[in-house]
């Protein structure tokens, strides 16, 4: 049995921190000179990017609520079991699929979006027990800098 269930609140804390990663990274870039970025470099693609995303993450966090138990405590699994990078990997790729409208499926609901990445997190080679509580793992799944890895993008180059 596992000791901490994650709960809906660290669900919760988890979209409203990248969220605002996300929002203060746009701020960053704002603020950078232009011969810091590529040529190639798309301001309003990269732009629209993050409000995109922003938007999805509030479509989540208004159907929080509905998580069940059950996917509470397998999320809780899944942070103690796994590296919070691999998790959060996997929570990226799953939020672009989202977000540039490459998968079929609707995952505008939490319960469903977490479903999926639980599904994806099984196909991932388990690695030791982590022995750290899950809600301090979870809260380190996404990167609060560049937290859509935009600057390692290439065609970027302010990274």
């Amino acid at each position: 049995m596992l000791a901490e269930t994650v709960t809906l609140d660290v669900i919760n804390e988890l979209l409203e921190r990248f969220s605002t990663a996300i929002e203060h990274d746009q701020v960053y870039v704002d603020g950078l000179p232009s011969e810091r970025f590529s040529t190639t470099y798309s301001d309003s693609m990269w732009r629209a990017w993050r409000q995109r995303h922003r938007k999805f993450i509030v479509e989540l966090l208004l159907t929080t609520d509905a998580i069940p138990p059950v996917t509470l405590w397998q999320l809780t699994g899944i942070a103690i079991a796994y590296e919070p990078a691999l998790v959060g990997s996997v929570v990226l790729e799953l939020l672009a699929e989202v977000v540039s409208g490459s998968c079929a499926e609707d995952f505008g609901v939490a319960e469903c979006f977490f479903g999926w990445l639980i599904d994806r997190m099984a196909e991932q080679r388990k690695g030791r027990s982590r022995y750290e509580g899950a809600h301090a793992s979870i809260l380190t799944w996404l990167p609060t800098v560049d937290p859509l890895r935009i600057a390692r993008d290439p065609d970027c180059g302010y990274g």
